[in-house]
């Protein structure tokens, strides 16, 4: 996946539609591709982790290589299999980048659930909750920076990474797709946990199990967790 992400990426970096876009909507890829690399060795994920981030990364990179806005894949479908997607599900616009937002909560909501699972140990309620939260903040957070990037470069560059297409909710809906996306993650890996976990029960009830009967401030909360850990 390394070699097939590493060929995609460096064929999509010669002569993208406009090269100032590719190189913002590059800065967060070439981050979590690092990252991913770094801690392949140390904390190496599952296969269906890594596959997820495959995709995509691998569509965030046709999107930064067109800009999301200007992907063709409408008329590769023409092309290819002689139909119109945009005809078939009715879209008035270029929806590559929603497509987009709803995989990185599709996509990612499993690796951040095998984060939260083996670093923080959460179980149950939260082992399910915390990466759709976690995944709905992140989405957030990028339409801020997306945001920022736009107000600072400013003009068509800004104009260009920002994607809007004239929608006034484009943020909104991004950030909603990318939470569906999760949820719908989320709850496939329940329903999956529901059949082959022999406590899911059991452990979704302990984990709204109250610790501590009393309101604690932080030292005893510290406390608390220190004689908790074996």
């Amino acid at each position: 996946m390394v070699a097939a992400f590493a060929a995609l990426w460096v064929a999509l970096a010669i002569a993208p539609l406009y090269r100032s876009d590719w190189l913002l909507e590059n800065v967060l890829l070439l981050l979590g591709a690092a990252g991913i690399l770094a801690t392949s060795r140390v904390f190496p994920l599952s296969s269906v982790s890594y596959t997820a981030l495959f995709v995509f990364l691998c569509l965030h990179t046709i999107g930064a290589h067109y800009t999301y806005a200007e992907v063709p894949y409408d008329q590769a479908a023409r092309h290819w299999f002689g139909f119109s997607i945009n005809e078939l599900f009715g879209w008035e616009r270029n929806n590559f980048d929603r497509v987009v937002h709803f995989s990185y909560g599709l996509l990612l909501a499993y690796p951040i659930r095998e984060v939260f699972l083996r670093v923080v140990a959460v179980r149950g309620f939260w082992g399910y909750f915390l990466p759709l939260d976690l995944t709905m903040s992140t989405s957030m957070l990028y339409e801020l920076i997306e945001w920022g990037a736009a107000a600072f470069f400013g003009g068509d560059l800004g104009m260009a990474y920002l994607g809007t297409q004239g929608d006034v909710w484009d943020a909104h809906k991004d950030m909603a797709l990318a939470s569906l996306g999760a949820l719908i993650t989320m709850i496939v890996t329940a329903c999956i946990n529901i059949v082959y976990q022999r406590d899911f029960a059991r452990e979704w009830a302990d984990s709204f199990r109250i610790r501590s009967n009393e309101p604690l401030g932080e030292v005893a909360i510290a406390r608390m967790r220190k004689e908790a850990t074996p």
